[in-house]
Formats: C-alpha cells, structure tokens, sequence
C-alpha cells in the first residue's frame, strides 16, 4: 500500500500544547474534594517473620483516618499473571520495602508521621540475596504457599518449575544440539553479567481511588488500565464492571508502569473512610520498591565451522526474578525477550534455557525490550570474542551468519524482517570502518532486532456537522506519541488536515484494549484506525468528509469503527557501529560518535520516531556506562536519580541516525515498531569498541573505568 504524502510530513504533537504550556493534568494532579493522603509502613529487613504490630498510638494521631494492616487484608495478593505479592504483608516480609501496613490521614505529613508512630516487630531470617543462594538444594522456600497463588490465565495453571525459587523456568530447543556441537571445528564458551537498571519516568506512580456508589473509580498511572482492572478484581473480589479505571495523562513509562500496586491498597482505604485516597510515591521508594529490569547471569556455547558459520548454540539464563514474580504478565513468568539469545542470526540448532528465580531483592519487572539488553549484550559480547579468537573481523563474522528472509534463526522460526545484511553493511560504511585509528580508538558493531507487537483493539471514528472527526481510543499516550500516531493515520487514510481529528481516550467503560506495551501501539491500534477509517469512507462513498459533514443536520453524525487483531510475524532491526576512546593508564572510556542504521518500515510520527531512536540510543548508553541500581544487604543504595548516575545531554556523543526502509512492515502502510528496537543493541556495541580499542573486555555492566582498569591488568 503506498503511504498518502502527509505521512512524510513532520507531525505536530496532539499533547504537545497541553503539556508545554503545563495544562496536562496527571494522576498526581488530581484533587478530590476530601481527599485524603496515604503513607506506608515498609519493612527495613529483605527478609523477617512479622511478630506483632502496635498501631494504635498512630489510630489516635489527629488527622488519622484509617489504618489498615495484613491482618485486614489477609489472603490477598496482586500481581499481573501470577498473584504472588500481598497487598499487605500479614506473616513474613520478603524484601526490604515490602509493607506491612498503610495509613490514610488528612495531608501526607499527619500520615508520615503515623507511620513513624507504628511499632513492627519482626523475627529477621536469613535472606537468599543471590540466585544461587536462592537455588541451593537446601536453600528455604520463600514461597512455601505458592500452590494457593491465583494465576490469571485463562487457559490452565502456572507452569511447572524445577526448585521452588522458580518463578519460571523453560528450556526450548530446535534441531540435533548435540551432534551439531559434536561435529563443530571449534567450540566457544563465555559468561556475561548485567545489573538491576530502572526504568527512571519522571512521573513516579500515583494513583486515587475513590467509591461511587456501587462502583470503585480508579485514576492511575497504569499504562494498561484494563489489565489493572482485571487484577484488582480477582484480588478483591469484586465483579469487573464495578471497576472503573481511568489513566489519565502518564509521564513517561518504559515498561515500570505495566505493574501497579498502590490501587489495591487504597481501594480498602477509601472503603475504610468513606472518602477518595490517594498516594504518591517518592522518588527514594520509586528505586527501592517497584519494578526494575532484572539482573542477569548469561552463559553461552557455540560451534561454528571452518568458516565461522555457526552450526550450533546453547544458553542458560539466569534473572533474578526478587521477591515476586508479581511485574510479569506473560503466562511463562519470564522476561520473554532473554530466552532466544543470538536473536537475527542463522542458527540451525539450538537449545535455550532460560529462568527466573526468587531472592530477597527488589521485585523485577519489565523494562523497555523485557530481557533483550541482557540477552544482545552477552550474545553480541559473545561473537565478537569469537571472532577475534577466530581472526575473523566481527563485522565479517555478523556476515556470514545473520538471517535472511526464511533461514532459521535461533527461536527454531524463519526470519521475518529486514535485510540485516544491508544493514551492517551501511553502519560500516558511516561509521568508516575501513579507516585506520590511532591507538586508543576503537569501533565497535552489534546487531538488535525487536520483533513487532501483536493483539487486538477496537477504535471507533465519529463525524460531526462541523467537518471534525472524534477517534475514541482505549490506548493511553506515555509519550510515545500514540495519540499522534493515531490521527495521522485516520487523517491520510481520509485525506483531510490531522487537526480536524480529535483523539478521545476512553476509561475501562469503553472497548477493551491491551494497553501500551510490547511494541504494539503501531501495528494494533495503527492497525485499527486505518480500518476505521476504511469503514466510515465506505459509509461515506464517494462523498469527500467536508461534503458529507454539511449534509447533516444539527445532532447528526455518521459513526464507524474497527477491531483489528495484528497477528502476523515481524521484527524491526538495528545496526549499532560506535566509535570509542579508552584511556589505558585510567581506564576511562569516552564514546566519540555512534551510528544507528534502522529499519523500521514506513514511517507515520516522523519527529517522534526521531525522538523514539534517539532516546533508546541514550537509554541504551545509560545502561552500558553508568546505571546500576545496586543493592547492600537487600537494601537499593540509590535515593535520588543523581545517585542513580542517570546520563544527561552532555554524555550523549554525536549520533547519526539512517533509514533503510522496505516499507513491508505488517503495520500500517508497512509500518514496524521502534519504541524498543535500539536500546538493546548499545551496551554491546560500546563493549566491543572498548575491546577493539584498549583490549580490555568487560564480562559485567556497566563498563565503569575501574572494570576497564583492571581487565587491561588481568586483575
């Protein structure tokens, strides 16, 4: 299908006067009349039996309204798939910030001091702070209750797992491993290790819950809101449709704010009082006590021929899941996109395991590309270590071995997806591969594909007599620009100027839809407005909008929706070539320039994709040279994004950004997604270029000048 000219156009954002202008309203914004303030009494040991609690000087605080303990709400757990983490603790806690009871008072400082005034006294047990602690034979059981978990899975039970500190486990496998590796002429084998990173919105979580009569109002950060609603169902035991949840304008997500778990509090809060409770969560519990990317352990092994042609591959994947398993909404409770290392090559046996394991930590969730930088860093890490053993220059070795259309890759599935050839191939020749460097100076490549998001969502498109069209959406706006998205694709598709679109999110009272996440919102809900506004142009015939809309009388309009289900097997690519300088005598690495060559299909947000690469450029270089949300005793040492060592405009080098686009993404007018696509690739391709310039590889991120310092000594 050829993409209408407005397409190429730079967009005007449909949030972006709300929002520079300060207009936007966000949860935290809220402001219920009588609204009260809630606070929490959160555990200072990874791991205790709870023993008593004293709340009553707190009950007789003024301005105390409500305090609840895990004694009110004893039985109930949330969690998106696996319901695992209780809403308060009642018997044992299992990381420090778990609660353990909750106060609603007049203002956030009579709360904070009730809680203060709340006596706990707790039984501290050995904490299991590593997985392999936490997988020992004899190691304790942190969840010897996990048989009565509910599972919100339709279609059966929580998978089997191995050892009870599973949270989940697979092993999937394609093709005859073992003769392969035992013909192999060589045999390669290399562990890699990254840290818990957060995913450090601007917004922290906030929520308000409030009773309606019979019904409970929700306004959330929740970037899935149904989903939300779902959970807090099944945990209350309340029927769906008397569950309203709405989520507002969300500043920023990556992936932390698919979990919520200040909702389910309030709700018994707010039914305590009588009156709508809200909490807001500080900076210093947003570290300490939500969903970060989980910590890996990666092994791999590979055989390859004579040429370097790989003919064989295994992994073993280790996440560490902390104390719930509650952050992960896919059925297998894994980060799904850590299974299949060597993702976008050509591997025709393969076995992959992969698990997530309980410990005491700081309960993990999803971040932007769930498992992908972990798994890109040890598998591209992986084949430049290879190669150089090999005497093959990496860019040639990722030659010969990535996929082309139809070759089987490492899942046991055909490649569907750009060409990862041409790819390489112009990320060389922009980043001049082939010109001599000084001594010190090093480029380093690695290759990320992101396969295209999947499901389904209804959008519904509505004329008025004044030539305006309304799009009512199910799907929030992160600022990913989804709404944005949306109108231009209903605006080329019916040949009118995007500012007569109106874009209207809708709460759970609207058609259901998956939310934003998995690299969906372009292919499903782009999918869905094109086919709306298919259907309202056959509605219209050969009538152009303008035509049809001064036809109708006054309170007339002509209504068409869609509901598309995006199925199809795709993935966007990246081709990562960085340039870097390592001082050897101090080991500090600075990144002189980088190059991202992406194939992304057609483009429709072409200012937001701009924004979309660049930032997963910044994202990724976070993660490579500074980002380690580290953990002393189970306690996160960050309060503050400044300890965080988050990177600013002024670490990010010169980046050039080229399109090689085939326009036959699955989306709409052959469009990919991108939102994850590049951030994955970066920690690596700064590794090898760190390699290719001093010698120095580094197995753990984040490449600090102390790890460079001591690889260039062997120490």
């Amino acid at each position: 299908m050829t993409a209408p000219e407005l397409l190429e156009r730079p967009e005007r954002r449909i949030d972006g006067d709300a929002k520079t202008t300060g207009a936007a309203a966000y949860a935290a914004d809220l402001d219920l009349p009588g609204a009260l303030q809630a606070a929490f009494v959160r555990s200072p040991y990874p791991r205790a039996r709870i023993v008593s609690l004293d709340v009553e000087r707190a009950r007789s605080l003024a301005g105390v309204r409500a305090v609840l303990t895990g004694a009110d709400v004893r039985g109930q757990r949330l969690g998106r798939r696996l319901q695992d983490w209780p809403v308060l603790c009642w018997d044992q806690v299992l990381f420090v910030g778990d609660r353990v009871a909750a106060v609603a008072a007049d203002t956030r400082e009579i709360a904070e001091e009730a809680v203060r005034l709340i006596a706990v006294d707790y039984e501290e047990l050995t904490a299991l702070l590593d997985m392999d602690a936490a997988l020992a034979a004899d190691a304790p059981v942190l969840h010897p209750d996990a048989a009565t978990y509910r599972f919100l899975e339709g279609r059966g039970a929580r998978p089997p797992v191995p050892h009870p500190n599973h949270q989940g486990h697979v092993i999937e496998s394609h093709g005859d491993v073992d003769a392969a590796f035992a013909r192999a002429a060589r045999v390669f084998e290399h562990e890699f290790t990254t840290p818990r990173i957060h995913q450090a919105a601007l917004e922290p979580h906030a929520a308000v819950v409030w009773l309606e009569g019979d019904r409970v109002r929700v306004v959330s950060t929740n970037k899935a809101p149904f989903n939300l609603r779902d959970q807090m169902a099944a945990t209350l035991g309340l029927a769906k449709e008397r569950i309203v949840v709405d989520n507002g304008t969300i500043g920023g997500d990556f992936g932390g704010k698919g979990l919520s778990t200040d909702e389910f509090v309030l709700y018994h809060l707010a039914k305590a009082t009588g009156r709508p409770v809200r909490a807001v969560t500080r900076y210093a519990d947003e570290l300490a006590t939500t969903n970060p990317r989980h910590a890996s352990r990666i092994r791999l092994r590979t055989g390859v021929d004579g040429d370097g042609r790989i003919i064989a591959h295994e992994s073993r994947a280790l996440f560490d899941g902390g104390a719930y398993a509650a952050g992960k909404p896919t059925a297998r409770l894994l980060v799904e996109g850590g299974i299949a290392t060597l993702e976008g090559y050509r591997v025709p046996a393969a076995r992959h395991e992969a698990a997530t394991v309980y410990t005491n930590q700081v309960p993990g969730g999803h971040m932007r590309a769930p498992g992908q930088p972990q798994n890109v860093f040890a598998s591209e890490s992986h084949l430049d270590l290879i190669a150089r053993e090999l005497g093959i220059a990496p860019l040639e070795l990722r030659r010969r071995n990535v996929a082309a259309t139809g070759d089987m890759t490492t899942s046991g599935e055909p490649w569907h997806g750009p060409d990862l050839r041409a790819l390489l191939g112009r990320a060389a020749a922009e980043i001049d591969a082939g010109t001599p460097r000084p001594a010190g100076r090093g480029i380093g490549f690695a290759l990320g594909v992101r396969h295209v998001g999947r499901g389904s969502t209804t959008i519904s498109l509505r004329l008025e007599g004044d030539g305006t069209i309304e799009a009512r959406t199910g799907v929030g706006d992160q600022g990913g620009g989804q709404h944005t998205l949306i109108q231009r694709i209903v605006a080329a598709a019916l040949g009118i100027d995007p500012a007569t679109v109106r874009v209207r999110r809708l709460s759970t009272d609207g058609p259901q839809d998956p939310g934003i996440g998995g690299s969906r919102v372009t292919p499903v809900h782009g999918g869905a407005a094109l086919a709306a506004a298919k259907a309202l142009k056959d509605k219209l015939g050969s009538r152009p909008v303008a035509d049809a809309a001064r036809a109708l009388k006054d309170g007339q309009a002509i209504e068409a929706s869609a509901t598309f289900d995006a199925t199809a097997a795709d993935h966007g690519a990246c081709a990562h070539a960085v340039e870097a300088a390592v001082d050897v005598e101090t080991g500090t690495v600075r990144i002189l320039r980088a190059v991202l060559v992406v194939d992304v299909g057609q483009v429709i947000n072409p200012v937001g994709l701009r924004g979309q690469l660049e930032g997963g450029f910044v994202y990724g270089l976070g993660m490579a040279l500074s980002e380690d949300l580290a953990l002393e005793d189970g306690r996160v040492r960050a309060a503050n994004l400044g300890d965080y060592k988050l990177l600013t405009i002024a670490d990010v080098p010169p980046l050039r950004i080229v399109h090689l686009s085939d326009d036959r993404g699955v989306g709409p007018y052959g469009a990919r997604s991108a939102g994850e696509l590049v951030n994955p690739g970066v920690p690596a391709a700064v590794a090898n270029a760190v390699h290719d310039a001093s010698g120095a590889r580094i197995h753990t991120l984040p490449i600090t000048a102390e790890r460079v310092w001591r690889a260039l000594r062997g120490t």
